[in-house]
């Protein structure tokens, strides 16, 4: 991804082993040590920061598609180590998904405070946590505990006394004026993350299908379900079908494959964040969900990596000095891209500059962070199938009939699609292959579709997609039923790998 030249020249970011992010520089005065500070937008718009550097976020706001959000997620696109990453952002969106996690801490919670004598406690009480460290020392090493279950340098922990003691709220902090210097003091003596070690469970083969009857646009038809059933079958493995209604069934299975559409504020995560907490193999994992459903976190990584991309620059502000930047690289039409839009939403050509302006204010009120991206028209797209980093299938996706992309929606927001073909993975370009392969295995071990296009420079990779879609008639067309056995057969030796204890979750 390139960035923007009237940003980027001006900032020369030093290199450091921590660096503090805020909203604006008054929010955090000079540090001692090794530390220093750099504005958010200055951060998401530096190119030479140092990789494995420890970023300290704390901007204001952790807010979905926010600045704060976008710099943890920058930060790990660009392999450096940050606090709060991406998952203890989401995981503390909701209460119902950080409280998979608190179990056992609210039965230390509990202990310690059995163990409080003196006057009677209240009933409500919260408590400030500043890098794992807070001034109430009964609960010193909860705090702790608290910490390496939700790494983010400022927390605030609510509890509440029923039968038991148990803790009724987190939530992520940003700096006050008011605890300013004690911050600034638990950052010095702050050591580093904690690695935490996943439970292993035994369970028997059985594998969950989350699926929506309902849903448009469905990563599998029924018709893919019913040959992963039948094929579940024939390998002995019970492939059962549930629904969103089933989420309390979950510990019931060994594994859960997604079948819907995945989003970060939806249940999808919040099933692949429930299956992976109870020792569940899960596709797609939370990791993979948080990695492939933002394009500007991929764009960022597969720049980084070298991996052959259409020119892509960030845009946090519509103004005519950004715009102008972005015209002296790219020729009209340009394509602008709303960061985790799926099936072509939010994906808009424009024309013009006044094209320009008036979609990007309008994609700019949904995300702090769009794309702007050259036009790459060609007759078809590739998607490669990537499993286990090895890839399994190939196709072609034409675009629909009289437009510009394979999905075209009308005005109600239907989509219609062009034709698909799957292709043999011999038949498949060697060097399109080779980057379909590299891009997907920066994401990590799981079922993905790389989207790329041939283009007269070579191949150019779109996107990665972490829950591609597996139809009966198109995708398996070329190998049948081999191809839910691959997958299925790939379930079957991750649950035999943690039934072993080798398969770390």
């Amino acid at each position: 991804m390139t960035t923007l030249p009237t940003i980027s020249s001006a900032i020369e970011a030093p290199r450091t082993r921590r660096l503090v992010v805020v909203d604006h520089a008054q929010d955090w005065s000079a540090l001692d040590g090794d530390c220093i500070v750099m504005e958010a937008a200055d951060f998401l718009a530096a190119s030479t920061l140092e990789e494995g550097a420890l970023v300290i976020n704390l901007c204001r706001s952790y807010k979905y598609l926010s600045l704060g959000y976008y710099c943890s997620l920058m930060a790990q696109a660009r392999g450096q180590q940050v606090l709060p990453s991406v998952k203890t952002i989401n995981d503390l969106s909701r209460k119902a998904i950080y409280t998979l996690d608190t179990g056992e801490l609210d039965r230390a919670l509990d202990d310690a405070l059995g163990a409080v004598g003196g006057a009677p406690m209240p009933v409500k009480f919260s408590l400030d946590i500043r890098f794992g460290m807070t001034d109430y020392t009964p609960l010193a090493e909860l705090a702790r505990r608290i910490f390496d279950t939700f790494p983010a340098p400022l927390l605030r922990v609510e509890f509440a006394r029923g039968d038991e003691w148990h803790i009724a709220a987190i939530r992520l902090q940003g700096p006050g004026e008011r605890d300013r210097q004690a911050c600034r003091t638990a950052l010095r003596d702050y050591a580093g993350l904690a690695r935490r070690l996943p439970a292993v469970r035994r369970y028997r083969y059985r594998i969950a299908v989350l699926h929506d009857a309902n849903e448009e646009l469905a990563p599998s038809n029924p018709g893919a379900l019913a040959r992963l059933a039948a094929v579940g079958r024939e390998l002995g493995i019970d492939v059962a079908p549930i629904g969103r209604q089933d989420f309390s069934r979950l510990a019931e299975f060994d594994a859960l494959f997604i079948r819907e559409t995945t989003a970060i504020n939806h249940h999808t995560y919040l099933f692949a964040k429930k299956a992976e907490s109870e020792g569940l193999v899960v596709i797609d994992d939370p990791a993979s969900i948080l990695r492939c459903t933002n394009k500007v976190y991929l764009a960022d990584l597969l720049r980084r990596h070298g991996i052959p991309t259409p020119l892509t620059f960030t845009l946090q502000a519509a103004d005519a000095g950004t715009l102008a930047a972005i015209e002296a690289h790219i020729a009209y039409p340009m394509v602008l891209k709303i960061p985790d839009g799926a099936f072509s939403r939010g994906v808009v050509k424009v024309q013009d500059a006044a094209e320009f302006s008036s979609v990007a204010q309008e994609l700019l009120r949904q995300s702090a962070l769009i794309l702007v991206q050259e036009y790459l028209y060609t007759d078809f797209d590739w998607r490669i199938g990537v499993l286990n980093r090895e890839p399994i299938f190939a196709s072609k996706y034409f675009m629909s009939k009289g437009h510009w992309q394979v999905a075209k929606r009308d005005a109600s927001g239907k989509a219609e699609f062009g034709m698909a073909a799957a292709v043999p993975l011999a038949d498949v370009p060697a060097e399109l292959l080779d980057y379909a392969l590299k891009a997907a295995n920066l994401i990590g071990d799981g079922l993905y579709g790389v989207d790329m296009k041939m283009t007269p420079r070579g191949p150019v990779v779109i996107e990665v997609n972490d829950n591609p879609n597996i139809d009966a008639g198109a995708e398996d067309s070329v190998l049948g039923d081999e191809l839910y056995r691959i997958v299925l057969r790939d379930f079957v030796r991750r649950l035999d790998l943690l039934h072993r204890g080798g398969l770390d979750l």
